[in-house]
């Protein structure tokens, strides 16, 4: 549990960051929970006027205050639209984490992030039996995107569609990496992350293809954690902090120039989450910290714009059309928009057609998907009505999250489009 000066830290800053919001109103025209419900409740807005009393709400009901934040994508769009620059991200951050230290974690959570999620090792094992014996529990219904469905009743998958295990993870198959820079005259740590790991195998395979075929030496420990976020998110900044601490440690060395990830989630908490919540560290962890942050890149944004790209040659046949999703976390969070569409163009196989709101959330949101599914999934169904009318076969993406979801709206709605990560796209130059 955090410590009381930790958490009145947090409390102190919370309440600076409310106080700069104007109660416009500007994020209603965002907030992809709010044009589903309509509710000011779930609007930043209101957020923010609840937390306003934080700590008189706290002593008359903390689970409904927490309830209420857990109501929330966390996709950063008020925070990119809002006039007065409320850092609402971080404000709801902070609120959950001092929340989780004041009320508590269920035992199911302490379980899933203190001794599951916090220990890489006993994750990466309980995961390996789990891909061993899901076929029991699941089955496949769309070859062409890859995903499977639930055998029996159940309130975690309920009626999604997901894509399952990989048989073995990205790490376990390909083993560390260490290898010298190349022709670029560049080294980059790759942060896997979770679902790349575990679930999109192909996209680090890709991954690991581009980066030795553009010169880029990798250093890949294969005893690298989560990057924290999910259980920051969740209220538990107990696991986030060892799982920052796991990682310091492992990309401690050797020396490397970048640290690359395909994942926009992870990219997004490395190089802004961990400093957020850096304060509470020993000096030597922060500026280790800062040093991590200031190097990390979205794998898009390096390739583009620090090593270079290398197009494809033009081909006679008709181009495939593909149509590019904007993840939250790359595009709001970090800014980063152009340098995906760099790497699809550079494929001359493939012709982009943008889509209506390409920027729109996509409902994911994490952890928001398995505790507000239906609603999470009324927000996908709107992105697959702009994917379908952007008449793309393709949709391409720089999150594996955002992946898992348009995976599911698609596959329920009767498949017919592919689901691709963007490093995918370009990694077919080199084929």
């Amino acid at each position: 549990m955090p410590s009381l000066k930790a958490l009145a830290r947090l409390m102190k800053e919370l309440e600076d960051q409310v106080a700069v919001c104007m109660r416009c109103g500007l994020c209603q025209t965002v907030c992809p929970m709010f044009a589903q419900t309509g509710r000011e409740a779930d609007l930043a807005r209101g957020k923010l006027a609840l937390l306003d009393g934080l700590m008189q709400e706290l002593l008359r009901d903390p689970r409904a205050v927490q309830d209420r934040l857990t109501r929330c994508l966390l996709c950063g769009s008020c925070a990119a639209n809002c006039p007065s620059g409320v850092k609402v991200l971080d404000v709801f951050i902070k609120a959950r984490a001092i929340l989780g230290g004041y009320v508590g974690l269920s035992p199911l959570k302490k379980a899933v992030f203190r001794k599951m999620l916090a220990h890489p090792d006993v994750f990466n094992r309980i995961l390996s039996w789990g891909a061993k014996f899901q076929g029991i529990f699941i089955k496949p219904v769309d070859d062409l995107l890859g995903s499977s469905c639930s055998r029996f009743l159940s309130p975690l998958l309920q009626r999604r569609h997901f894509k399952p295990l990989a048989p073995v993870s990205f790490i376990q198959q390909s083993g560390s990496r260490n290898t010298p820079a190349g022709a670029s005259n560049l080294r980059a740590a790759l942060f896997v992350g979770c679902l790349v790991d575990k679930v999109f195998t192909g996209v680090g395979d890709a991954t690991l293809k581009v980066l030795e075929r553009r010169g880029v030496g990798v250093f890949m420990p294969e005893t690298q954690g989560c990057c924290g976020i999910p259980a920051l998110s969740s209220g538990d900044p107990v696991a986030f902090d060892k799982l920052v601490r796991h990682n310091l440690k492992v990309f401690s060395s050797p020396e490397f120039d970048y640290l690359v990830t395909p994942c926009a989630t992870c990219t997004a908490a490395i190089k802004k989450i961990w400093p957020l919540m850096a304060q509470e560290y020993p000096e030597e962890k922060q500026v280790q910290i800062a040093r991590l942050a200031e190097k990390t890149l979205d794998i898009n944004q390096f390739l583009a714009e620090t090593v270079g790209l290398e197009p494809g040659p033009n081909g006679d046949g008709p181009k495939i059309p593909l149509t590019y999703h904007e993840p939250c976390h790359l595009k709001k969070s970090l800014g980063v928009a152009a340098p995906p569409r760099a790497l699809i163009q550079a494929n001359p196989r493939y012709r982009l057609q943008e889509m209506a709101e390409a920027d729109w959330c996509c409902g994911s949101g994490g952890s928001f998907s398995l505790q507000h599914y239906e609603i999470s999934a009324a927000i996908g169904r709107r992105k697959l009505e702009n994917i379908k009318k952007s008449g793309a076969a393709v949709v391409a993406t720089g999150c594996p999250a955002c992946m898992m979801q348009l995976v599911d709206m698609i596959s329920q709605a009767g498949g017919g489009i592919r689901v691709r990560h963007v490093i995918e796209i370009y990694a077919e130059v080199f084929n």
